[in-house]
């Protein structure tokens, strides 16, 4: 990559970001496509945030990624956010507007989310049974787009702060067919694990290095064929939880292929270009920066 007095910069503001794959990625497609871009990570501490916001302006950034702690605190400091981000009530993604300065923040996470969902199973969820293990910003982003997009007879969300989920309900109820929000504690939640037609794992149990090897269901004889068993986790790319599940004869989907469709949508708002996927694919997976 060559950096000269044309480049423009595009920085994730999270703290902490040193594990990110967000630079790997979106470096490699701007090599592939040649646009003069780069894009970095940059530690922002929560006190400093409002500063940094600044700073995209001031710098004048193509834009910017958001992810921990940042994502819901940023919202007010944007000029405009659109509807979904709204909704969701966090920020994943900054577009500058050349002309004016202007900054606009967008929640790509949702169709990152979808995007794979909607190859492996199709039009074979609208109107089913659901069910999401967790109920931070993962879980609403994906909450809000199970929704809106699915239009689910029941959607339990099973966490182990049941105020968490009862708030995360009451947040998104208006976008919810009638009583088709659930609330469950892992320990009662075996009925709703086997009845819904779709598991998603939207906490980073499973993570590496951490989390590897741990599971939000470690009772695999609840998952069948008629299951698809989707985990957010991308690092591994097969957590125990997909083992688990496809040995059950269910349909497992990764978090890398939400990590790239995520990424694509922001990269997409930012350059006006589809992202080059193969070569950012090849680019995680070799570790290549």
């Amino acid at each position: 990559m060559s950096i000269d007095a044309t480049t423009q910069l595009v920085t994730l503001l999270g703290h902490p970001v040193e594990h990110s794959f967000s630079p790997r990625l979106h470096n490699a497609a701007f090599r592939a496509q040649g646009v003069n871009a780069a894009y970095v990570a940059t530690p922002v501490r929560p006190a400093a945030l409002d500063a940094a916001v600044a700073g995209l302006r001031a710098l004048q950034f193509l834009g910017a990624n958001v992810t921990t702690p940042h994502k819901e605190a940023v919202l007010p400091l944007l000029d405009a956010v659109t509807d979904r981000a709204r909704a969701v009530g966090a920020v994943n993604t900054i577009v500058r507007d050349e002309d004016t300065d202007r900054l606009r923040g967008d929640n790509t996470d949702i169709e990152g989310f979808l995007q794979p969902l909607d190859e492996a199973a199709g039009g074979a969820l609208n109107g089913a049974s659901m069910l999401v293990f967790g109920a931070g910003g993962a879980a609403r982003a994906v909450v809000y787009g199970l929704l809106t997009h699915y239009d689910p007879d029941r959607l339990t969300i099973v966490a182990r702060r049941p105020e968490q989920a009862e708030g995360l309900a009451a947040d998104l109820a208006e976008h919810a067919p009638s009583d088709a929000l659930r609330v469950s504690s892992f320990e009662e939640a075996t009925l709703s694990v086997r009845t819904s037609r779709l598991i998603v794992n939207a906490t980073p149990l499973g993570m590496a290095p951490d989390r590897r090897g741990q599971t939000p269901w470690p009772n695999p004889v609840d998952f069948s064929a008629d299951h698809v068993v989707y985990d957010l986790v991308y690092t591994p790319e097969e957590t125990r939880l997909l083992r688990d599940a496809a040995a059950e004869g269910a349909t497992p989907i990764g978090g890398l292929d939400m990590l790239v469709e995520q990424a694509a949508a922001a990269y997409r708002q930012w350059t006006d270009r589809d992202m080059p996927r193969d070569a950012v694919y090849e680019a995680l997976r070799s570790g290549k920066q």
